[in-house]
């Protein structure tokens, strides 16, 4: 397929484990199908929980398994201009406000919501003067995007939608009518964090020209949000394939806070990649 673009976009938050390769294999194999290019990309925007020696394996993990990629590869935290400036571009049309709730604070009002979690969190500015004297005060604050500002902005939301060629974890395909009340008034940055994942993602896909979102289901919904970036921006909208997560014999998917073990753990172990491979279902 002409055009083919896709990445593996990793944090390196912890060490990679079996559901981080099946879904590094899925992409690669996809881009390898359609003649395309295959991208990785660090996203270690918060450099609170990143760490050198994670982003080192990462590349060591990969390599292993049998992976190439494109060189130099794209690490947010070195591009945090790029990200400032489509957050700028944002707040002077009015599309983002600050908002000084703890995150406490924001779950106990979803909590209180008539719908449940569902129905996520919706703010406006603060008044002025109220907004100055936070600020003045120092108190911290996230960017938020304001879907009625979002929505006054397209004329509704109506006409959003993205294309599913894998399938959502409701068996969701084809075309997907955008329901970005699903996220609600995400955050975009905040002063811990800087810009946070959902105006790095999209703004890199686009940069980087990724013409197929290859990534599991559990990020079936943030690309309602995306869409919607990608729309007030005014960036292409890719095509998704989202794919099942991989779960271990206890039936839960694997992940680094339940210490899932890691591919170094694996390798010690002497398996080696190709057993893997084959495991996870890459002959």
């Amino acid at each position: 397929m002409a055009g083919f673009v896709t990445r593996f976009a990793p944090s390196p938050t912890g060490f990679l484990h079996r559901g981080h390769a099946y879904s590094a294999l899925t992409a690669h194999a996809a881009a390898r199908a359609a003649d395309g290019r295959f991208l990785l990309r660090i996203e270690d925007i918060d450099q609170t929980r990143c760490r050198p020696e994670f982003e080192t394996a990462i590349y060591e993990d990969l390599a292993w398994l049998g992976l190439g990629w494109e060189t130099p590869v794209r690490r947010q935290s070195d591009e945090m201009a790029d990200y400032a400036g489509a957050l700028d571009g944002l707040a002077a049309r009015g599309l983002i406000y600050r908002c000084f709730r703890t995150r406490k604070e924001i779950a106990e009002d979803i909590g209180r919501a008539p719908h449940g979690a569902m129905e996520m969190f919706r703010g406006a500015p603060l008044p002025r003067h109220d907004e100055s004297h936070r600020l003045a005060a120092g108190e911290p604050f996230a960017w938020r995007l304001s879907l009625a500002a979002a929505e006054a902005a397209l004329g509704g939301f109506g006409g959003l939608t993205f294309v599913e060629e894998g399938s959502g974890p409701n068996g969701e395909q084809g075309v997907i009518a955008v329901r970005p009340e699903l996220g609600g008034d995400v955050v975009l940055a905040r002063k811990d964090v800087g810009v946070a994942y959902h105006l790095a993602a999209t703004f890199d896909d686009a940069l980087q020209g990724v013409s197929h979102v290859v990534r599991g289901q559990d990020l079936f919904e943030a690309s309602h949000i995306q869409r919607l970036l990608q729309a007030l921006l005014g960036l292409p909208s890719p095509v998704y394939r989202h794919h099942p997560l991989l779960t271990g014999p206890d039936g839960k998917r694997y992940a680094k806070r339940d210490r899932a073990e890691t591919l170094r753990e694996i390798r010690a172990r002497g398996v080696t990649p190709e057993a893997l491979r084959r495991e996870l279902g890459f002959d």
